[in-house]
């Protein structure tokens, strides 16, 4: 089954959050604040946005020498809809809806943090099962260190953002 693409959702959290966008603002984006956890060419952006506009979820407005976008109320409510879908487990969207939501009482705020937080709950659950039956003594450990220093770093890593998304959701 083909991966749904995310691209479009990224574009609409960008100009939402921004109120409006030119396409090379948009490129600049993805090479600062969104391209710690998201990539997008300038090749991949264009087509998108005229695909977008097409379908009714952005307008755009020139200067003379650039075009800007703006959501239109049909994206806002695309773009929130996709904000409220759950986390899955195979996806990595948690920093990237999180990046798009501006109000710190949101309810989807706690919500996307709750569900993030089983999902690196069972992961990290998985990686402890796998340590104990992979590595269940030290000749498995010196035969194979690169994937023993592997799992446990990934355990350290699971186990590092479970504490951090626990004292998040007492905020």
């Amino acid at each position: 089954m083909p991966k749904r693409r995310i691209l479009p959702y990224v574009l609409l959290g960008l100009i939402n959050n921004k109120g409006k966008l030119s396409g090379y603002q948009i490129s600049k984006e993805f090479k600062n604040e969104v391209g710690e956890f998201w990539r997008a060419s300038h090749s991949q952006i264009y087509p998108e946005l005229a695909r977008m506009k097409e379908d009714g979820w952005l307008i755009d407005q020139e200067d003379g020498k650039s075009t800007y976008y703006q959501i239109t109320e049909v994206g806002h409510k695309i773009l929130r809809n996709w904000m409220e879908e759950p986390l899955q487990a195979d996806e990595d969207l948690f920093s990237l809806k999180m990046y798009f939501v501006l109000d710190e009482t949101d309810p989807l705020m706690k919500k996307l943090i709750s569900e993030e937080l089983k999902i690196n709950q069972d992961k990290y659950a998985h990686l402890q099962k796998r340590l104990q039956t992979v590595f269940s003594n030290q000749q498995q450990i010196k035969n194979n260190y690169g994937h023993y220093l592997i799992l446990t770093r990934a355990i350290e890593r699971e186990k590092n953002h479970i504490e951090w998304l626990k004292r998040e959701s007492d905020v």
